[in-house]
């Protein structure tokens, strides 16, 4: 049963105030001011946070986290790391709960196996983003395969499917490579030129350059070259919108509930719409670019130019293809959310194996295993052996890449609303339901990895627990809504990896802030400081 609205409520209360003041010749005004300033309270503590959440609301039986509905657990929520509640309250209430934000606002966060499968699997599209959520981030990802829905979600998928298959992402590995190693190279210039063998390095700075540049190459053919030019606009436009200081995040969520506040002349606005008209002017630039190529049959291996050149052949066929606005979003979410979520995930590697040396050793001595051309200065960037070489080859290397992403997930949660009624486990969920899939919580939960959880252990892959379930691991999300970019982005990290730690070795710099004890939250899960490590050269 659906709350009653509260204009409603305030238009009959406003009108039998009216009538009861003409009845009885009291003041209207007065009379209806006073039956509006009683019954709005009345409305919001009596209905809103009392009687309706556990009396009338079709999930009052759903197991539920204590607190009064008035306030619920919104502040624990956003002043704790994205994800971590939850995760300790489906440790004790159960693997479907229920909670609240202000003002008897029901929430649910959904880790039981059957419920995922229905949401994700069987019944995807009745469970899109809420349009609050995607109002910040459609102005810089566009609406492209991440934010797009239903039938044009599914036909945007088929039409980017021939760009992310893995022969097409075979073909750009060069391009890993190439990126990977002039990374490697940089910080090996720097140190030379202060004559140091350690040198402290900010890594995701460098790794958000890093892979910048890689999926302009492979994603698009357009050298961003952020790497050996810092302050390039386009990555000058993805440090403004990912900026953390505390007004940016206020504004940005008022402006999930008030759009007209992106009108305020206040900086974090006037930031947004500066970075927005420079991705919005290159992803229109590259789709100008690669239409033309693909009209005259001149494209060549990188993602956009397969997907122009099929799209190019739907067309022909008369098949609705993607239109120049959805390719230029495509861009726009590739630039945006294909570069920055990888180079999280891999600088979260980096500080796990500095804080576990053991386990960098062991992955190193894997990697000189099977590419010695990368622990000698005069093989590394022979382009014969990096073409032969296949990350996917070493085990280690993989199980260390899927427990870092398992462990601090760089998309912490994604959150969805139920078009109509459904069933998630044994409960019935209304249509217009705010749904939680926290990867944060269900990646780490006993239920699934046993008592050693919260331990990073990349061994635990050889030897998985019975309880364990392909939805156990959420970090892409599962089935037609999953992540396109999954093989994209684990081979980049692969390579990425392989490179940095062939030619150094990582330690913690105790002398920054321990990057987990203040991850942030704003697409990705990032520390608040950056990640800053002592490298030193082999």
């Amino acid at each position: 049963m659906s709350k009653v609205s509260v204009m409603p409520v305030m238009a009959a209360t406003a009108a039998a105030s009216f009538l009861w003041a003409r009845q009885t010749e009291q003041p209207i005004a007065s009379t209806v001011a006073l039956s509006l300033a009683v019954a709005f309270p009345l409305y919001v503590v009596v209905w809103l946070s009392w009687i309706f959440p556990f009396y009338v609301s079709d999930l009052r039986h759903v197991p539920t986290v204590p607190n009064f509905p008035l306030w619920g657990q919104f502040l624990e929520i956003i002043t704790t790391e994205c994800g971590v509640p939850q995760r300790r309250w489906h440790e004790e209430h159960g693997p479907i709960i229920r909670y609240f934000f202000p003002f008897g606002a029901e929430r649910l966060s959904i880790a039981d196996d059957e419920a995922l499968k229905q949401m994700t699997v069987k019944n995807p599209y009745n469970y899109p983003k809420p349009v609050r959520a995607k109002l910040w981030m459609v102005r810089i990802l566009g609406e492209g395969v991440l934010l797009a829905e239903g039938a044009e979600h599914v036909h945007q998928r088929k039409a980017l499917a021939p760009g992310f298959s893995i022969q097409s992402i075979r073909n750009l590995t060069p391009v890993f490579w190439e990126k990977s190693l002039l990374l490697a190279r940089c910080w090996r210039e720097e140190m030379t030129a202060e004559k140091a063998t350690t040198k402290s390095f900010e890594v995701l700075e460098w790794l958000n350059r890093t892979t910048l540049d890689i999926i302009g190459s492979a994603g698009f053919g357009y050298d961003i070259n952020s790497l050996e030019n810092p302050e390039t606009p386009i990555r000058e436009a993805y440090r403004l919108v990912f900026a953390f200081d505390i007004f940016s995040r206020l504004l940005h969520g008022i402006q999930a509930f008030i759009p007209a506040s992106k009108y305020i002349p206040a900086k974090m606005n006037r930031d947004m719409e500066t970075s927005r008209n420079i991705i919005v002017n290159k992803a229109t630039e590259i789709i100008t670019e690669k239409q033309e190529q693909a009209e005259n049959n001149t494209g060549g291996k990188d993602i956009l130019a397969l997907i122009a050149k099929d799209n190019k052949k739907m067309k022909a066929q008369g098949e609705a293809g993607l239109s120049f606005e959805t390719m230029r979003d495509q861009v726009m979410t590739f630039l945006g959310a294909g570069h920055d979520t990888t180079a999280t995930g891999v600088a979260w590697t980096i500080h796990l194996l500095s804080t576990h040396p053991e386990m960098q050793s062991r992955l190193r001595e894997e990697i000189k295993d099977y590419m010695p051309f990368l622990f000698d200065q005069e093989t590394r960037f022979d382009p014969e052996q990096v073409a032969a070489a296949d990350c996917d080859q070493l085990p280690y290397l993989d199980n260390v890449c899927r427990e870092s992403l398992r462990y601090i997930p760089p998309i912490p949660m994604t959150v969805r609303q139920s078009l109509a009624d459904d069933t998630l486990g044994p409960y019935k969920v209304p249509g217009g339901t705010v749904i939680y899939v926290l990867a944060n919580a269900i990646n780490r939960l006993p239920m699934y990895w046993g008592p050693t959880a919260d331990a990073f252990d990349p061994d635990r892959w050889d030897d998985l627990p019975k309880t364990f379930t392909a939805n156990a691991f959420m970090t892409f999300l599962q089935g037609p809504r999953g992540c396109v970019g999954r093989k994209f982005a684990e081979t980049e990290m692969k390579i990425l990896l392989c490179c940095l730690l062939s030619m150094y070795e990582f330690k913690r710099d105790t002398s920054t802030p321990d990057p987990e004890e203040w991850k942030m939250w704003r697409l990705v899960l990032r520390p608040k400081e950056g990640v800053t490590v002592k490298v030193t050269a082999i």
